[in-house]
């Protein structure tokens, strides 16, 4: 299909408020928008004059559809959704500076515990921050236990001190109301993780003078040890709060966003303000892949802010008014259930705060230049040297590795890491294992192992390919197009002139067009399909540095695959061989016992006292694994195992 003959025709296109997506020839989602009036909007992606990177969108596409909704406040959601599932490569893309400290409440638990952590968030959890410091807020925590002493150990030291009847450390020093052994009920340590919560939400100063009031009243009634640990807590609150700098007497709650940058990047650091003090501060860097001004920066900021589980205060300060402010504020306010203002400050503490957010964004954005300009650079040019060297007619933007791993040909398995544009893509990776029956692999052939694997993923690309309508029909479901389905411009094998020869077979029996080069370890010399000499890159060479950062991970991801088939291998082998000794029974002794060298050096008895487990099994059991294991040791590394000492 020619550029731009796909364009509908204006009659057919609604005058309603909806989302548009464009697609590449493969059904893949290169940008989503939304529009007030879907006829306006998309005509105006096939008029002359647009902007380049919106001109390198339309020549992309082959296709473009739409969703009528019914007001822009749904247009809005559905946006937000497609571009979070579809992560479309012509949209802005996000991406922090550094990942952030969070303070986290299980409040979803039986027994809710408090914790610091950088993980992505969950459901059934409350979270504060984030923040700057993991050391502070953990010196914070640290403090404000001694006035609540809340749960903060893990699953694995809560269920051991629970089935030992004896508090850990914690619980001893006073840091822990210890529900583990019912040193306090479940209700009584829920209503003390709620005076927490309630602690972090609102003025923390209004529980500085209860406690100064409980502080009085018991020196008043003679109890000075009472008084005197209650003056403790005063101490720890204070010391707390020290840590956090009043910044707005008017005890504000609010978010401050900022930015600075130019037509390449932009940087957005938020300050979250609660109760008059900074309490977290990040920075989020917008890479400007598509046309938009600053204040429609602004807007997709604040919906990718606030679009998930982030908590969104009562106002949201901006530097530049947003683009569709007043549906914004609608989206975000039914989100919160109560009114959400967004405004740019004019005057006052609050602009004077601004001002200091701004000097922040600028100082991420040289921060962030600083640290990854090589990166951007050297991306570029080691992907054109790839295709000088390789005689490549496209930039290989997307490539996908491929290795082998087997330990004698047993438990033989093969990776695929993908990278785009000299970034690794993680979700994109696929693992294979290797069929060892009929004509296929026999024995440790890393060739035919090589033909396998790359034969089943071109065999995938061409169903996916000549499926385009079920594709089309699964994402208009709410799916999404599988990535495995996208071709690459360049595949790379771990290894030499055999694997890349069968790696070409394998290509051209599947009649693809796809170029393919193996990198050898020993030299790091590169081998293309038929050829008697490899090709040997400079050793300060870019594309060799970065060939050779994929094979490395493909080489990571086969290994832990490998690893991990192995292990269960051998597990599984020991107790397979025994007769009358089902899958469940299998899982219930090694629960029990914990693993299999434990379970060897058991007694009958001991067999024979686990539930489902009779004396006549046990019996058979003990036969046949007492003494198997004994004096053998494994390598943790390797799997091998190690000679008796």
């Amino acid at each position: 299909m020619a550029p731009r003959d796909y364009r509908p025709t204006p009659g057919s296109i609604p005058l309603a408020p909806g989302v548009y997506r464009f697609k590449d020839a493969y059904g893949r989602v290169i940008y989503v928008g939304k529009a007030k009036n879907l006829r306006a909007r998309l005509s105006s992606y096939f008029q002359e004059g647009l902007h380049p990177r919106t001109e390198a969108m339309v020549e992309a596409a082959t296709s473009v559809d739409w969703t009528v909704v019914a007001n822009e406040v749904e247009a809005l959601q559905l946006e937000y959704t497609w571009i979070k599932s579809e992560e479309p490569r012509f949209n802005i893309r996000f991406r922090d500076d550094k990942s952030y400290p969070y303070l986290a409440v299980s409040v979803g638990e039986e027994v809710p515990r408090v914790y610091v952590t950088r993980a992505p968030k969950g459901k059934g959890v409350r979270y504060f921050g984030p923040y700057t410091h993991a050391w502070a807020i953990r010196n914070t925590l640290d403090a404000i236990l001694r006035i609540f002493p809340i749960r903060s150990c893990t699953s694995g030291t809560f269920r051991r001190a629970t089935q030992i009847g004896r508090p850990c450390l914690l619980g001893h020093i006073g840091k822990c109301a210890a529900p583990c052994v019912g040193a306090i009920s479940v209700d009584d340590h829920r209503a003390l993780v709620g005076e927490f919560i309630s602690f972090f939400n609102s003025d923390p100063t209004r529980h500085l003078r209860i406690l100064e009031k409980q502080m009085s009243e018991a020196a008043q009634e003679l109890d000075y040890e009472k008084a005197g640990r209650i003056r403790d807590n005063i101490t720890a609150l204070n010391r707390a709060l020290e840590s956090s700098a009043v910044v707005l007497p008017d005890k504000t709650d609010a978010d401050f966003i900022a930015a600075s940058g130019d037509d390449l990047e932009m940087a957005f650091t938020i300050f979250s303000v609660r109760s008059g003090r900074v309490r977290g501060e990040r920075t989020r860097i917008v890479e400007r892949s598509e046309a938009m001004g600053i204040s429609g920066l602004m807007e997709r900021v604040i919906t990718e802010t606030y679009g998930g589980e982030q908590e969104c205060p009562k106002q949201i300060l901006v530097s530049n008014d947003p683009d569709n402010r007043q549906l914004l504020e609608t989206w975000i306010s039914a989100k919160r259930e109560s009114k959400v203002e967004i405004r740019v400050p004019q005057r006052g503490d609050k602009f004077a705060l601004m001002e200091t957010v701004s000097a922040n964004a600028r100082e991420a954005l040289a921060r962030h230049r600083l640290r990854r300009s090589s990166d951007l650079s050297t991306r570029s040019k080691a992907l054109a040297e790839i295709q000088e060297a390789l005689s490549i007619e496209d930039v290989p933007l997307r490539i996908e590795c491929f290795d082998i791993s087997n330990l004698q040909g047993t438990e033989m398995v093969a990776s695929m890491v993908v990278f785009e544009d000299g970034l690794a893509r993680k979700a994109e990776y696929r693992r294979f294992a290797i069929a060892l029956v009929g004509d296929q692999v026999r024995g440790p052939d890393d060739a035919r192992a090589m033909k396998q694997v790359i034969a089943r993923r071109l065999v995938r690309l061409k169903i996916d390919r000549e499926s385009a309508a079920s594709i089309s029909e699964e994402v208009e479901a709410g799916g999404t197009v599988r990535r495995f389905a996208y071709p690459p411009q360049l595949i790379v094998v771990d290894g030499g002139a055999p694997q890349v020869n069968a790696a070409a077979e394998a290509i051209k029996e599947a009649g693809e067009e796809i170029s393919v080069v193996g990198l050898a370890k020993r030299l790091e010399e590169l081998w293309r399909p038929y050829e008697a000499d490899p090709v040997l890159l400079p050793r300060n060479s870019e594309a060799l540095y970065l060939l050779q950062r994929i094979r490395d991970e493909a080489h990571r991801f086969a290994i832990t695959y490998h690893r991990s088939k192995r292990s269960k291998a051998m597990l599984d082998s020991a107790l397979d061989q025994i007769v009358g000794l089902g899958e469940s029974r299998r899982l219930a002794l090694i629960a029990h016992f914990g693993s299999l060298r434990t379970l060897a050096g058991a007694s009958q008895e001991e067999i024979a006292s686990l539930p489902g487990i009779g004396v006549k099994i046990a019996a058979t059991i003990h036969a046949a694994l007492a003494g198997s294991l004994v004096g053998e040791k494994i390598d943790p590394t390797t799997g091998e195992i190690l000679p008796a000492e």
